[in-house]
């Protein structure tokens, strides 16, 4: 069953009403009709079996058949800031991510980042990456929307980081050195809800001076393997690792 999203007020009772894109969705794309069923999700996480019983000019109209009780959720939140990349892979980065189970994305605004982001351009950027988020959201049946928040300088993640129970940067160097045992200690000793803030440079890495001011922050600096990864592979190992131990290996 396709899944949608829907805001507190667009379900009363058991009744639950979708429009805009959601609509376009149901009756232009997938073509519904009356007596079909989706998944409708509300902003809790709260997730409803939903028949459609009506379809009008701009809006589905729907009847909650039985409420869900889904776990589909990482049991620690993990954020993850990326250095603002080239191209579209901050897209594929959302994208997967969300994929993967993050909570959140932060693009990062780091001194090697070749992109540069106009203010007035912004809003339409963070827009589409929340779309994006929401999509992907949607496709791998997560209960939440992952947040794209407004880009950060290091100053402000090191003042943001004081919310998380463990912050990790992933940074090459330390892999060259074979470093192997910060992310694994981590990972083994985390608990359930408890939160991750991973930090990953653009293509030019990070600058030395990011890396003593998210020290100083208590950042961490790990590796993620022997193997050098590209700054839209390694935010995706990351969480393929955190689900592997906090999922699979508990």
């Amino acid at each position: 069953m396709q899944r949608y999203f829907l805001n507190d007020e667009d379900i009363k009772g058991s009744t639950v009403t979708i429009s805009g894109d959601d609509f376009h969705h149901i009756a232009r794309v997938m073509r519904m009709a009356p007596g079909e069923r989706i998944i409708t999700v509300k902003a809790n996480g709260m997730a409803a079996v939903t028949e459609i019983s009506e379809m009008t000019d701009d809006a589905v109209i729907g009847t909650v058949i039985e409420w869900k009780n889904e776990e589909k959720e990482l049991p620690v939140r993990v954020v993850i800031a990326s250095g603002l990349p080239k191209g579209d892979k901050l897209e594929y980065i959302v994208q997967k991510g969300t994929e993967l189970g993050a909570a959140e994305f932060i693009p990062f605004i780091a001194a090697r980042s070749v992109v540069k982001w106009d203010h007035k351009k912004m809003e339409k950027k963070l827009e589409r990456l929340q779309k994006i988020s929401k999509e992907a959201a949607e496709q791998s049946h997560r209960t939440v929307i992952p947040e794209v928040k407004e880009p950060m300088t290091a100053d402000q993640l090191a003042r943001h980081a004081a919310n998380f129970d463990h912050k990790l940067i992933a940074f090459e160097e330390e892999a060259k050195r074979g470093e192997t045992s910060v992310l694994a200690s981590v990972l083994k000793n985390i608990t359930a809800g408890q939160s991750i803030l991973f930090v990953f440079g653009p293509e030019g890495g990070l600058a030395d001076k990011e890396i003593e001011k998210l020290s100083a922050a208590g950042f961490v600096a790990c590796g993620l393997g022997p193997r050098i990864l590209r700054t839209e592979t390694a935010p995706l190992y990351a969480l393929s690792a955190v689900s592997y131990h906090v999922e699979l290996l508990r």
